[in-house]
C-alpha cells in the first residue's frame, strides 16, 4: 500500500513540472510610436506678411518606426482655432494658403504616420497679412500664462498673467482687464495698465471665476480675448 502511495506521488510530482500546454506564448502586440511633433518655419511668429497667399513651411517630423507621415495645417482667425479655420492634409512639407488681407491669422501643424498615431500640434505661430494703405495693424489676440485654462487653485489671491504683441512694434500696448464670476457679465477691473499681470481681490473657495484681456495698441486698434476661467478649491 505505501508502494502504492509513493508512485502515485511521484507521478504528480512529475506531471507537475513537465506537465501543461506545448502551445508557446504569443509575442506581446508591437507599440506603435506617434511621429515627433513638426517645428514651424514660416511664416515666423509675430510677422507682416507681404506675400499672399503665404507659403506655411514647417520642418519633417521623425518616426521610430519608419513609419510614413501626413500633415496636418491648420490656418484661423483666432488662437483657439475656431474662427474661419482652414485645414490642409498632405505630405508635403509647405502649404499655400489663401488669406484675407489686413488679419491677424494663427497657424499650427501636426504629424500622423500610417498607423493613425498622431504627434501633439506644433506651437502657434502668429502673423498679419499685408493690407494697402493700412497705417496701422490690430494687436494680436493675447494668450493665457497663469492660471492655466480651467485650473484648480489654491490661496485666497492669484496673480494673472498673459502675454501679447502686435506687428507695429512702436505701439504701446495697454491692457483693460476683466473679472468675476458671472461669465456673461465680467466687471472691468483694472483699466490702461501696461504690466501683463493683475493680483486678483480676495477669492472664495470651491468657486470658479472668469477673466478676460482687452489690447489697446494707442492707435485706436482694439482686440477682445477670449474668457478663461479657474477654480477655487
Amino acid at each position: 500500500m505505501k508502494r502504492i502511495l509513493y508512485i502515485l506521488a511521484l507521478s504528480t510530482v512529475v506531471w507537475s513540472c513537465g506537465g501543461g500546454s506545448d502551445t508557446p506564448t504569443p509575442p506581446p502586440t508591437p507599440v506603435n510610436n506617434a511621429p515627433t511633433v513638426p517645428t514651424l518655419v514660416y511664416p515666423t511668429n509675430n510677422l507682416l506678411c507681404i506675400d499672399n497667399p503665404v507659403a506655411c513651411e514647417w520642418n519633417a517630423s521623425t518616426d521610430s518606426d519608419g513609419d510614413a507621415i501626413t500633415y496636418q495645417i491648420e490656418v484661423a482667425q483666432n488662437s483657439t482655432f475656431t474662427v474661419d479655420k482652414q485645414t490642409f492634409n498632405g505630405s508635403s512639407l509647405t502649404q499655400s494658403v489663401p488669406l484675407i488681407e489686413d488679419v491677424a491669422y494663427y497657424w499650427r501643424v501636426k504629424a500622423t504616420d500610417s498607423e493613425s498615431a498622431s504627434s501633439s500640434y506644433s506651437s502657434v505661430n502668429q502673423f498679419y497679412t499685408y493690407g494697402e494703405g493700412v497705417t496701422n495693424h490690430l494687436p494680436f489676440t493675447p494668450e493665457l500664462v497663469w492660471p492655466k485654462l480651467n485650473d484648480l487653485v489654491t490661496g485666497t489671491t492669484v496673480t494673472l498673467q498673459w502675454t501679447a504683441s502686435d506687428v507695429d512694434t512702436a505701439d504701446s500696448l495697454t491692457y483693460d482687464v476683466y473679472f468675476g464670476t458671472d461669465q456673461a457679465n465680467l466687471a472691468i477691473e483694472s483699466a490702461g495698465q501696461t504690466a501683463t499681470s493683475l493680483e486678483t481681490p480676495t477669492l472664495a473657495a470651491s468657486t470658479p471665476y472668469y477673466w478676460k484681456v482687452v489690447v489697446n495698441d494707442g492707435q485706436g486698434g482694439q482686440t477682445i480675448g477670449q474668457v478663461w476661467s479657474f477654480t477655487t478649491d
